[in-house]
């Protein structure tokens, strides 16, 4: 089916280099436990309080008495008031059971979610590292009543705090002290929580430690590798198109990107099929350009092209929500489309002007070649459709209007369809992502129409991610779609909230939890 050409960087690698390893957390033992807050003894007790609420009472006013009036003490003296995000920690003297004490706010109690629990344990696993704790117990307020949930949020946001990616590095961080045992105190015995929640996280890493990867590391040739790699782990079907298949299937738009690249292009399609008759049949489509010059319409010094390396965080949240999902088997079949290549410069370049024939017979013509990633998007969706999915999700990082839009930490949404959306929200929230359904504003497809060809590759400036959505949507019939541009939450510049500063795996958790409640 595929015939591999490796680039001269491919050796170093291929084996296991990112979706095996789990990068200093798989030893680290989180679990779920009844052990009464009183009993409970360790290095480090964290203790999770609402603002405006900090009066001890219960447990905790019991717990304060244990240790000879140490927490209200330290509450006046720290003028801890409980608002969310906030944190002090003090050592506890003499002969107590546990060394360091924790307070961590939880905001007002309201306005209590998963994602404060997952926010709050990232704040405190962040708290152990600094502290260079070995043993850690966490008493945070479930949600709803529901303890599983609780648990995989706390275990969520300690995992994906305390990933660091060392790959690069020729001498990284010497720091031997590591949390090695996490006790999620009042929820009982969580296995199967815990399970997900780390399951969940290796497929976020995964997406991280690609878009994180320079592109003389991760090209479409390494990138169509660990899908490979994925699939003979997890036992999905894969095929990959080279260049002469996809010649064959008319791929045009694709094509015509690839062209100047001294890289083969790799179009990769994964399949997960369940056991027994899946209830229902999806498509996630992921944007995977390994690296983007701009082509002939060349970014310039200040225009971020050095960090082009992450135009493939579609294709690396395409490939992490792929690992996560092989392992959860929900009774869901999923297909994962990424059309693999790099946007660069050459003889070969299609120019500015040139005319691509997508493979539904669409006719493009192409005024910015710097607005690539919807021409490969074109024919990956042409594909996704032809598989007669149930639904199809692509992502991308497309536009940087999205980012004018709405910033950095929320994704656009477009869909064709009301339930769709309403389901991508749904999980979104359940994940801690940010997404906004954006309007499909079929007027301004005006703006795409071209004289000699059947429509433009970009429009005016003025609404350029509605643009790119009603660009897309030209190339589904009838199968329920939903567009996602993730160019702003892809890539973090600082410390934020689960994720620290560079690539941030986004929206991994939003497709996972889209495809197990499907």
């Amino acid at each position: 089916m595929t015939s591999w050409w490796l680039s001269p960087e491919s050796d170093k690698i291929i084996e296991g280099l990112f979706f095996i390893r789990y990068l200093g957390t798989m030893d680290m033992d989180i679990r779920g436990t009844d052990t009464p807050l009183l009993d409970w003894s360790g290095d480090a007790i964290a203790l999770g309080l609402f603002e405006n609420e900090t009066a001890l009472a219960g447990d905790l006013s019991q717990l304060d008495e244990k240790l000879g009036g140490t927490i209200a003490e330290f509450i006046e003296e720290a003028e801890f008031e409980g608002k969310s995000g906030s944190s002090v920690v003090t050592r506890i003297s003499g002969k107590s059971p546990i060394r360091k004490l924790m307070l961590v706010g939880l905001g007002k109690k309201d306005e209590l979610t998963l994602d404060t629990l997952r926010l709050t344990a990232a704040t405190v696993a962040r708290l152990g590292k600094t502290e260079k704790v070995k043993t850690l117990g966490i008493n945070l307020p479930v949600v709803d009543n529901d303890a599983s949930s609780t648990t995989a949020a706390i275990a969520e946001g300690i995992i994906l705090s305390l990933h660091q990616d060392n790959r690069f590095k020729s001498e990284p961080e010497d720091n031997p002290l590591k949390l090695e045992t996490v006790d999620i105190l009042g929820v009982g015995e969580q296995n199967e929580a815990v399970h997900q929640a780390q399951t969940l996280c290796s497929g976020v890493i995964l997406a991280r430690e690609l878009v994180a990867a320079p592109a003389n590391t991760v090209d479409p040739v390494t990138f169509a590798q660990t899908a490979q790699d994925l699939a003979q782990a997890y036992g999905l079907d894969i095929e990959i198109l080279e260049k002469d298949e996809c010649e064959k299937r008319k791929m045009g738009a694709f094509l015509g990107v690839a062209k100047a690249s001294d890289l083969p292009p790799k179009f990769i399609h994964l399949t997960y099929k369940p056991t027994g008759t899946p209830k229902r049949k999806l498509a996630i489509v992921g944007k995977s350009l390994t690296f983007d010059s701009g082509g002939l319409n060349l970014k310039v010094s200040g225009s971020g092209i050095e960090t082009m390396k992450m135009d493939m965080g579609g294709g690396a949240a395409t490939l992490g929500a792929a690992k996560a999902i092989a392992q959860l088997k929900p009774d869901v079949e999923v297909h994962f489309v990424c059309a693999a290549t790099e946007n660069m410069i050459s003889g070969k370049a299609m120019h500015p002007g040139d005319i691509l024939t997508a493979s539904n017979g669409k006719t493009i013509e192409v005024n910015n070649t710097d607005a690539e990633g919807r021409l490969t998007l074109a024919d990956a969706l042409v594909f996704a459709e032809e598989l007669n999915v149930d639904a199809i999700v692509d992502l991308a990082t497309l536009t940087g209007a999205c980012i004018v839009a709405l910033g950095d930490n929320i994704s656009g949404l477009w869909s064709t369809d009301d339930t769709l959306a309403e389901e991508i929200k749904t999980a979104s929230e359940t994940a801690g992502e940010k997404f906004w359904v954006m309007p499909m504003e079929e007027k301004y497809f005006e703006g795409l129409k071209s004289p000699i060809a059947d429509m433009k590759n970009t429009g005016p400036r003025a609404g350029g991610s509605i643009t790119a959505a009603l660009f897309l949507k030209q190339f589904i019939k009838e199968t329920p779609w939903a567009h996602l541009d993730i160019a702003g939450p892809v890539w973090a510049d600082k410390e934020n909230g689960v994720n620290n500063a560079g690539a941030t795996g986004f929206p991994v958790r939003t497709l996972v939890n889209w495809v197990l409640n499907s």
